[in-house]
């Protein structure tokens, strides 16, 4: 339990300051974790911190100082960083009346925390999977994370909000006994009672047999279907890359030549809808903007701003961008501040991944993506590797696994090219999910000519 209750920290940073306006921003955190190697259990642990940001207001500028605090004392250091540092800083561009008079009825509620007890069916069967791939010659690494964060957020216009967010993942690698072939399952949870560690390892078990087989490809465009988790390591990608400053000044593939933006424009294939929803079911998040710092996306000063489901793409249409108030009087376009979930969804769309494999002539079925960077922001070109499965597809049937290929390709443009979709269902990133973006749900993916630009050697 923390020393002091966190609304606590709020009330003493807010009476504390000596600036014009303050706004404290107390996260109240608990985390627990499994780690496994070799089928054994490697460690574990609970941890729980509490992290206070501190923004003070003084005239038209502003700072932000961030750091762990438990005690009035230490958030007492916080307020006089922030305070000294406002009154030497530049006019901030982004500058707007706070947010006030808006108080949350859950203010006065304690922080919830998790523990290891999360875990009790999920870590007795995977002692179980242990004992079976220690049998049958597999050896299983991973990972298993859910922490539970209270956000408080409190200002000295009246503002007093409360949000109680959980972020679970699951992650396992395995490999034959010679660590000549491997596999990765992986998938995002809010509580860990939608996790099986038996069908974990049964997928797992499924693609190292697919991978019994080993074929040699040259690099070159294929027919590829793109499970749910590569599509949101892309998606997740176009999502971070629609920002309307940058937009608006030329330098994203959402920027119109010639100036301004291409919102109204149609950019993807009509069936395509890109949209954040804080009440999505399963992808719950932050109802209203939690911003610390200023950036190009972001505003300190429209903490507290609600938050509401927001079509990015809609029918193939550019339809938002990430909006600050400060961007949104720039670009003469509705405020849409960035939110915490990401759900694509194609009309028509049905079926799983293993529909579309059975739809497959001739092609490939990559398991997950990693490594992703970009090469060219206009045109949102990105590389990257595959990873741990990429598997041949023949009349419909998976019959080896082939080496792994870097890739190039704009997620938006792929957008365009699909061929054919499955139902969209909860997902996670490899790439982005651990530590990043999480909440995420899309379809699996045809792209018919997806682009494998050379061979890597990785496994």
């Amino acid at each position: 339990m923390s020393v002091t209750h966190p609304q606590h920290l709020v009330e003493h940073a807010l009476a504390t300051t000596t600036s014009d306006q303050c706004l404290v921003i107390v996260e109240d955190s608990s985390s627990a974790n499994l780690r496994w190697a070799n089928n054994t259990l490697t460690t574990n642990g609970v941890m729980h911190g509490i992290s206070v940001t501190v923004i003070a207001f003084v005239s038209d500028a502003n700072a932000s100082v961030s750091g762990t605090a438990a005690s009035a004392d230490q958030v007492t250091a916080l307020v006089e960083q922030a305070d000294a540092a406002a009154r030497l800083a530049d006019v901030a561009e982004d500058r707007a009346p706070l947010v006030a008079d808006v108080v949350a009825p859950d203010w006065d509620e304690p922080a919830e925390a998790t523990s290891i007890d999360i875990y009790r069916s999920f870590a007795r069967d995977l002692g179980d999977e242990f004992d079976r791939a220690q049998a049958e010659e597999r050896i299983l690494y991973g990972f298993v994370n859910h922490e539970v964060t209270t956000t408080y957020l409190g200002s000295s216009t009246g503002l007093r909000l409360r949000f109680v967010q959980p972020t679970g993942h699951y992650g396992c690698t395995g490999k034959n006994a010679a660590l000549t072939n491997s596999g990765w399952v992986g998938g995002a949870t809010r509580d860990f009672s939608d996790v099986s560690a038996h069908r974990m390892v049964a997928d797992l078990s499924a693609r190292l047999a697919w991978g019994e087989r080993r074929l040699e490809l040259p690099a070159g465009r294929y027919d590829t279907v793109l499970p749910p988790s590569a599509v949101a390591d892309l998606a997740i990608d176009a999502y971070w890359s629609a920002g309307a400053r940058v937009s608006h000044d030329g330098q994203t593939v959402y920027s119109r030549p010639g100036g301004g933006t291409r919102v109204g424009e149609v950019v993807t294939d009509p069936r395509v809808t890109m949209f954040s929803d804080p009440a999505y079911g399963g992808l719950e998040c932050a109802p209203f903007v939690i911003a610390s710092g200023s950036s190009n996306q972001s505003s300190v000063y429209d903490n507290g701003l609600p938050l509401a489901r927001t079509p990015w793409i809609q029918d193939g249409r550019l339809t938002s961008l990430i909006q600050t108030r400060e961007t949104a009087t720039l670009t003469g376009l509705a405020l849409t501040p960035g939110i915490d979930n990401l759900v694509l969804e194609i009309a028509g769309g049905s079926g799983s991944t293993e529909d579309l494999v059975a739809g497959l002539d001739d092609g490939l079925l990559v398991t997950c993506l990693w490594y992703i960077r970009e090469v060219d922001p206009q045109t949102l070109l990105l590389t990257g590797l595959t990873r741990d499965g990429v598997y041949r597809v023949q009349g419909g049937e998976i019959t080896g696994v082939v080496n792994n290929f870097r890739f190039n390709e704009s997620p938006v443009d792929l957008l365009r090219r699909f061929t054919a979709a499955s139902a969209t269902v909860p997902s996670f990133g490899r790439e982005w999910g651990d530590d990043y973006f999480s909440r995420t749900a899309t379809p699996a993916l045809r792209i018919p000519d997806f682009n494998m630009s050379s061979v890597s050697q990785a496994l």
